[in-house]
């Protein structure tokens, strides 16, 4: 900025009347931008707002939590798969719920599968088909087991239980209650690229066990939503 003083500027016949030479009077630099804006404080203010909102943008609709609507299963035995005529009303004879995720496709059980292995129904991504949800039951179980018997037993008609658990990296099980004091065992099984998930109760002389599964990478990018239709699974009605 010119250290002209303020006189001077203000009477430039001063400096004629001293000298015959013409002396050019030099122009002050312009202001810097930098330390004197233009814009008003408002306007500022809403510029560093906006810069802030594209730095903190919510992530996308992808990553945000999944909707899921509610599953009931009749635990029907191969010679009533269907119901009666098929018509039967599967929540009044419901014996389980749990959460199926919205997108995702239901695989239809025959009856020879339902007699074999016991699996009732089952759910999965149709753009990972390993990633999936399905439950099986076995008839004549008054209580449940220790947790090590009733996990072997339940892989004993299960290839692919018998091959994470033999190959598994970690492994943990605990016993758990719910509000009406009904026992569910739980399982945590990761190891030879997959985790699965399984919870097994007993009621009305069946045991069941619902199992959600999944690829190691479909595991780490939907482990949320996996644990919730995990933890969503229950049996219903008077036991």
């Amino acid at each position: 900025m010119s250290t002209i003083p303020m006189a001077t500027l203000s009477s430039p016949s001063s400096i004629l009347s001293s000298s015959t030479t013409k002396i050019p009077t030099a122009k002050p630099p312009p202001p810097s931008p930098s330390l004197f804006s233009t814009k008003p404080l408002a306007t500022a203010l809403t510029t560093a707002l906006a810069t802030t909102t594209l730095l903190v943008s919510p992530p996308s609709i992808a990553a945000q939590p999944s909707t899921y609507h509610l599953y009931y299963g009749t635990a029907a035995s191969a010679a009533n798969y269907g119901g009666y005529g098929g018509n039967s009303d599967k929540k009044a004879s419901a014996e389980y719920v749990y959460d199926v995720p919205d997108g995702w496709k239901e695989r239809l059980v025959s009856k020879v599968e339902k007699g074999t292995n016991g699996t009732d129904s089952e759910f999965y991504n149709p753009k990972k088909r390993q990633e999936r949800e399905y439950l099986t039951f076995l008839a004549g179980f008054r209580q449940l087991a220790p947790k090590d018997v009733v996990l072997n037993n339940l892989a004993l008609s299960d290839v692919e239980l018998q091959d994470l658990i033999a190959g598994a990296d970690s492994f943990v099980s605990e016993e758990k209650k719910d509000e009406n004091g009904q026992i569910y065992y739980v399982y945590e099984i990761d190891g030879m690229g997959k985790h699965s998930l399984i919870a097994v109760t007993c009621a009305k002389n069946k045991l069941y066990a619902h199992f959600v599964n999944a690829p190691a990478p479909e595991w780490q990018r939907d482990k949320d939503t996996l644990r919730h239709i995990h933890d969503s699974f229950k049996t219903v009605g008077q036991f």
